[in-house]
């Protein structure tokens, strides 16, 4: 399994007329998109995140502002990202926690493999570290 990456999204356009950013499942997004969410007016002074999940893979964009993301996976390797460009998405497998971080007026585009499900949420980051890397 692949870690938290970045994956480059295609840009068509130009500065006088604007820009298109397109995601397909399965060629630039790894994964059948089953759900899309977005958040936004999230202070910048609150975290959010502070999961993980069992199953679920996302790939977020920031479509707007700045986000930083805390990554560690199962085996304890933490990594530091920030999405800055509403062309550039970070992929996040499952079994990885995140504390995301958001500029003021930031909006978060997050394209999922899964419907919701509370059960497949990790909120405690000891039952996370607990959990076997495979079952």
């Amino acid at each position: 399994m692949k870690g938290p990456h970045i994956i480059n999204l295609n840009k068509i356009g130009s500065p006088e007329l604007g820009y298109i950013t397109i995601s397909e499942a399965q060629k630039d997004v790894p994964f059948d998109i089953k759900r899309v969410y977005w958040t936004y007016y999230t202070p910048q002074d609150v975290s959010r995140g502070g999961h993980a999940h069992k199953n679920l893979q996302q790939l977020i964009v920031a479509v707007a502002g700045t986000i930083t993301f805390n990554t560690e996976d199962k085996d304890g390797k933490k990594e530091v990202f920030v999405l800055d460009s509403p062309n550039t998405g970070l992929y996040i497998p499952k079994l990885v926690w995140r504390d995301i971080k958001f500029s003021h007026s930031a909006v978060l585009l997050c394209l999922a493999s899964e419907l919701y499900d509370e059960d497949d949420y990790f909120r405690n980051y000891q039952d996370f570290k607990d959990y076997p890397n495979e079952i």
